[in-house]
């Protein structure tokens, strides 16, 4: 079989899913991206790159600025598809990730070609994420939204099938789409994330190895949507009230989804120069590679995972697999995953009170939690582990091919 993965990172959602195809000599496996990470590459996998084609659009009308950023994205996608054809790669299957754009034309490249598009969030002006903050949308803002799901919409016309990786999620798509979508998850490697009770918090520049009482914090991005005011504050106050108590946090100092506090500042420098968190207890580590990361989690005596109604993110999971006792916030993706007092805490995350109450409460009662702790861990064994839901993805691509 020969397959075209599409994402503007590599390798992103399809790196599983790569992997084993890769491994099959029988397979052409090429993945069409915007960011090769020269890192990371994938036996048996080529990358082909590709760059933004056509000049930025002049400042006005926000619906047009978002369609000519997807179509520069497109346009580009589409020119080294052209070239991938002529040098004979025709792929049976395309496997996109939809909603930047780079999908929206290759069926017009390869026509033969079946369209898989994996769906991740459809936007909404009057959706859960946007209604979660109370404050109502100007009309720009709500053009702005919308515009979003031009290129999304383009991919749920034209693909045989569809991959959503939560329930949550694929509620949010149009209904007539629906039928065409498969609910399945990308996968955690739980071998790799695997509780490790000898773990011990030791990163660059950090080394808690005596510490008793640590709580983590893991994100791409530090911002509203995935909780950090929030948790700054009451890690501020956890810090003040259990004397022994360090928190670690790992992540960029950047905005991934939403907008920043003002301009030519980040959430992080408002926060930190509102709330003058202690540096000898509370400890910004940056983005760590997955080792490291994982060390982090396995290393956590309470783990904080904070999300807007959104897109559910892997380190959720990542953290559950490990037997993290995780302090999570009760909303909608993460009540698809875990219950309170199950295999997790849930919190009200617009409260940075509650939080710091459930995070106390956990550290205090470690010793009577380890059920929930093991409840965590089985929830991924269960219904998340890569090796349940890869075959899943694999049939996915299969059932295409053979129309």
């Amino acid at each position: 079989m020969r397959i075209l993965f599409v994402h503007m990172n590599f390798p992103a959602q399809f790196r599983h899913t790569a992997t084993v195809l890769g491994r099959d000599p029988g397979n052409e496996v090429v993945f069409l991206t915007m960011n090769e990470n020269p890192g990371w590459n994938i036996s048996g996998v080529r990358k082909a790159v590709f760059v933004p084609d056509g000049e930025a659009f002049p400042e006005g009308c926000v619906m047009s600025t978002k369609f000519w950023e997807a179509s520069r994205k497109a346009y580009g996608a589409l020119r080294a598809a052209v070239e991938l054809r002529r040098q004979g790669f025709v792929p049976d299957v395309i496997c996109g990730h939809s909603g930047w754009g780079p999908t929206m034309y290759l069926r017009d490249v390869f026509p033969e070609s079946a369209f898989v598009g994996y769906f991740e969030w459809f936007y909404d002006a009057a959706s859960a994420d946007m209604r979660f903050s109370g404050i109502p949308l100007s009309l720009d803002a709500r053009m702005e939204v919308r515009s979003n799901n031009i290129p999304i919409l383009a991919d749920l016309q034209s693909c045989a099938r569809g991959i959503c990786p939560t329930r949550w999620q694929l509620e949010q798509f149009p209904a007539q789409f629906c039928s065409k979508i498969s609910v399945i998850h990308d996968g955690v490697d739980t071998d790799y994330f695997s509780p490790d009770p000898d773990a011990k918090m030791v990163l660059p520049g950090l080394d808690l190895s005596g510490a008793t009482e640590i709580v983590t914090y893991a994100t791409r991005g530090m911002e509203p949507y995935r909780g950090f005011p929030q948790f700054l504050e009451a890690a501020v106050e956890v810090v003040k009230r259990r004397p022994d108590c360090h928190v670690v946090i790992g992540g960029e100092d950047r905005v991934c989804y939403g907008l920043p506090p003002e301009p030519g500042k980040t959430w992080k420098q408002v926060l930190v120069e509102r709330l003058q968190p202690d540096p000898e207890r509370i400890h910004f580590v940056g983005s760590l590679p997955y080792g490291q990361y994982r060390t982090l989690l396995q290393a956590s005596s309470a783990h904080v995972y904070l999300t807007r109604p959104f897109v559910l993110s892997w380190s959720f999971l990542e953290a559950l697999s490990c037997g993290c006792l995780v302090v999570a916030s009760d909303t909608e993706p993460v009540r698809e995953v875990a219950s309170d007092g199950h295999n997790a805490l849930l919190t009200d995350m617009r409260s940075p009170g509650a939080i710091a109450g459930r995070i106390i409460e956990a550290l205090e009662n470690r010793g009577h939690l380890d059920g929930v702790r093991r409840q965590a861990r089985q929830t991924v064994l269960d219904r998340y582990d890569v090796r349940k839901v890869l075959p899943l993805q694999l049939e996915v691509l299969r059932s295409v091919t053979r129309k």
